[in-house]
């Protein structure tokens, strides 16, 4: 029962990281103002809580009974290919993270709101991400059938 759990788990933190990576793309597309710029504070909190949960369940289902175990993961070139795509993407979203404290921190200093460039870009990031997200499932499956 707890594999279970802990697989559902897992699976809650990569719908909920999804999601908050939507909803940033698409503040990002509006005007932006102090409230927006607070909410993609909010949002990109959730999403770091997501990866944290991510990470841990993925970690607990790899290294315990709780998953296939380690040596099934370990000889999985799309298991390796998988982590280092969410890695990318971690470490990408780091750009936009530093952006919404920065803009938030400007705002609320002499009301300055960032130009439409810096937003711009942020988004294309943001949708890098998203795109790159889209890619794990279809290795999860690979890897959950041994074909790779």
């Amino acid at each position: 029962m707890t594999a279970a759990f802990i697989a559902g788990f897992h699976y809650l933190g990569i719908m909920l990281l999804t999601a908050t990576l939507l909803v940033e793309w698409l503040a990002l597309r509006t005007t932006i103002t102090r409230e927006v710029l607070d909410r993609l504070v909010r949002i990109d909190i959730l999403y770091g809580i997501s990866a944290v949960v991510i990470l841990v369940t993925g970690f607990l289902r790899i290294t315990t009974a709780y998953g296939k175990g380690p040596v099934f993961y370990m000889h999985s070139m799309a298991f390796h290919t998988k982590v280092g795509l969410f890695i990318l993407i971690g470490l990408i979203s780091i750009v936009p993270t530093i952006r919404f404290l920065r803009w938030r921190k400007a705002a609320q200093a002499n009301g300055s709101l960032p130009d439409a460039a810096a937003v711009n870009g942020t988004r294309k990031l943001v949708l890098v991400e998203l795109h790159i997200l889209f890619l794990l499932p279809f290795l999860a499956a690979i890897m959950a059938r041994g074909i790779m």
